[in-house]
């Protein structure tokens, strides 16, 4: 059941419009309600066990939160939708949230996904890093709270079980070990220096150890070493020895695990100098698999204990609402008991909350709370520094006239392309502060001389901002740099002339002498006389910044083209060769490496490549 209400901003009705009446004909059950504002955009989205009383609560005279006041006054109308339970209005609402990304929520970026390790399902099992869907096929171990702790549990595997890291189309083709074979970090399975029965015995302890058993494999291997210097095979009894030795070392640089093989999260909240940190260790098989800070949105300038308790609350919706929820969270508050039933229902089984640990779960939480405190005060201290310096672009450039600084937004465009061939152009934003790599864009230059910038350019603005010239929602950036001098900002002068756009938002950095950074000259597309900061302007120094990450963004997607285009001309110039024995080919082999390291015979089992074409493919890659 859905309701809708408008009314005024300050609590005062409309004409024709009873507030009190529709307050009160608001049942008493659990539900959602959105707050709506101008043009129905969705200001806020809250759950409710009452939705009367919730509802009705924001209407009194004096709210405590000048936050709540301030949303209040911009709401127009109201949409509500009864649900069967709380913890059911508490799904709606973070589903709600997640795409609406209303302005008084506090919403905590999504991750997408959150690495993991995997032991493929080969015949000889590969250990790799992975983000991304699981399937039946292999094996998954995490999540992991970044990749770092991925990449380390992969180490250790390579140092204690020494399983493989290969790609399988690099297994395939091996004629002989690699260098980590050579330095004691695999046992050469592509070669045949191990069987695949002791190779699996190997994955399976390395599968114990990740699920906590690290007692378990010691006693395992401690005893197949003594059998085998028992039976006098010293040689095997000797790298058995080896992998224990390197098993001690790692548990020993990880004893504040020992002793538990417990999955737990650990969650701390700290609220210092107007932002909220929340810090979430991992602990998978009783290893601490270290830290992720998040920092929620719409929560600046406010770090009250309501606000953490509420951070707190929509942080375990949002989190684990697609995630592994674990049998233990170690915390240091306590969630709404909706929120604990959530948790209850997607886990399928009792998760216990912990609010007061003891030993080494205390040690846990303490650590948590102390890397929170330590990733707020290193945000607040980059957040001053980096405000600093768009403070300084912004007096340099003319925008300090009572201009909102959080939300000035500049785009960047660079050309890249090796002598006129897979021309790409690219749009990096700065906004917030900070490069937003969501909203970067690249495009393919077509139908433009090659090497020919200018055209290139003016290309890319155009099919940029023309779109937005014609709208009256479409919103331009504050600032437009074009990485070049005179000639390309001529032609983006003539672009937004065209366009009917306001050419002072139009800004060139032209390389200085010998391009080398703090020498760069600022052009200015309204006949304001150039300007050379020099080396120790913080102003040149960001705006230097936002111009190599769009160099490094068009180099970037301009090789990817270019080696996706030579490839692929590589194998169309073989006689023989269409697209579909071109596509066979990329599918047996993975891709041109694989190709390259196919032999003959590897080629020829392709269906529809006879034995002569092989040998032509080889001598033509080779």
């Amino acid at each position: 059941m859905t309701e809708d209400a408008e009314h005024a901003g300050d609590g005062s009705a409309p004409p024709g419009f009873d507030l009190r009446a529709y307050l009160a004909a608001l049942p008493n059950r659990p539900g959602v309600y959105r707050m709506l504002g101008e043009g129905d955009t969705v200001l806020y989205v809250g759950k409710a066990r009452d939705l009367k009383k919730r509802v009705g609560s924001y209407f009194q005279k004096n709210l405590a939160s000048p936050r709540t006041a301030h949303m209040v006054e911009r709401v127009l109308r109201i949409e509500t939708t009864v649900t069967a339970s709380e913890a059911e209005a508490l799904l709606l609402e973070s589903n709600l949230i997640k795409s609406a990304q209303p302005r008084y929520n506090i919403v905590f970026r999504d991750d997408k996904s959150y690495p993991m390790l995997r032991i493929s399902g080969h015949e000889f099992p590969r250990v790799s890093y992975y983000r991304g869907t699981v399937d039946r096929r292999n094996q998954y171990f995490g999540p992991f709270p970044n990749a770092w702790a991925v990449k380390e549990s992969i180490q250790v595997l390579q140092k204690v079980f020494r399983l493989r890291v290969c790609e399988d189309t690099v297994f395939a083709h091996r004629s002989r070990p690699c260098l980590l074979h050579q330095i004691h970090r695999c046992t050469a399975p592509c070669v045949g220096a191990i069987d695949a029965q002791a190779y699996a015995r190997d994955v399976a302890q390395a599968v114990r150890f990740l699920r906590g058993g690290h007692q378990e494999v010691l006693r395992e291997t401690e005893a197949r070493m003594h059998e085998a210097a028992e039976a006098l095979r010293f040689e095997e009894a000797a790298v058995l020895r080896d992998q224990m030795n390197s098993l001690s070392r790692v548990l020993h640089q990880q004893s504040i695990e020992i002793g538990s093989d417990v999955d737990a999260d650990v969650i701390a909240v700290v609220g210092r100098g107007g932002r909220i940190c929340l810090n979430l260790a991992m602990v998978r098989g009783g290893r601490h698999l270290g830290d992720k800070a998040f920092f929620p949105l719409h929560t600046e300038g406010v770090a009250d204990e309501p606000t953490c308790d509420e951070a707190l609350d929509a942080f375990l919706v949002q989190h684990y609402e697609s995630m592994f929820v674990p049998p233990v969270i170690v915390a240091d508050r306590k969630p709404g008991d909706a929120v604990l039933e959530f948790l209850q229902r997607q886990a399928g089984r009792v998760v216990h909350w912990v609010r007061q640990p003891q030993e080494t779960r205390r040690r846990w939480l303490d650590m948590a709370i102390g890397n929170a405190g330590i990733a707020i005060d290193r945000l607040l201290s980059e957040e001053g520094s980096q405000k600093s310096r768009t403070r300084a672009m912004a007096q340099v450039l003319g925008l300090d006239e009572g201009g909102d600084l959080d939300a000035l937004r500049i785009e960047c465009f660079d050309i890249s392309h090796t002598m006129g061939e897979a021309t790409q152009a690219s749009c990096v934003v700065f906004e917030h502060h900070a490069m937003q790599p969501g909203q970067y864009r690249r495009f393919n230059i077509t139908g433009v001389t090659p090497g020919d910038d200018y055209g290139a350019m003016r290309q890319v603005l155009a099919r940029r901002y023309e779109k937005i010239a014609g709208s009256a929602t479409g919103v331009m950036p504050d600032v437009v740099l074009i990485d070049g001098g005179r000639g390309q900002v001529e032609a983006a002068r003539q672009v937004f002339a065209e366009l009917g756009l306001d050419v002072t938002n139009l800004v060139g950095v032209a390389k200085g002498e010998d391009r080398k950074v703090g020498l760069e000259t600022l052009v200015f597309a309204d006949e304001r006389p150039p300007i050379a900061l020099g080396r120790e302007s913080a102003a040149l120094m960001l705006i230097a910044q936002i111009r190599d990450e769009a160099h490094r963004f068009a180099i970037t997607g301009m090789r990817a083209r270019r080696a996706r285009a030579r490839n692929v001309s590589r194998l169309e110039e073989i006689d023989g060769i269409g697209s579909k024995r071109r596509q066979r080919l990329l599918s047996r082999f993975g891709g041109m490496r694989g190709i390259m390291a196919a032999s003959v015979e590897d080629l020829a089992s392709v269906e529809g490549i006879s034995k002569t074409l092989a040998e032509e493919i080889y001598r033509r890659l080779h």
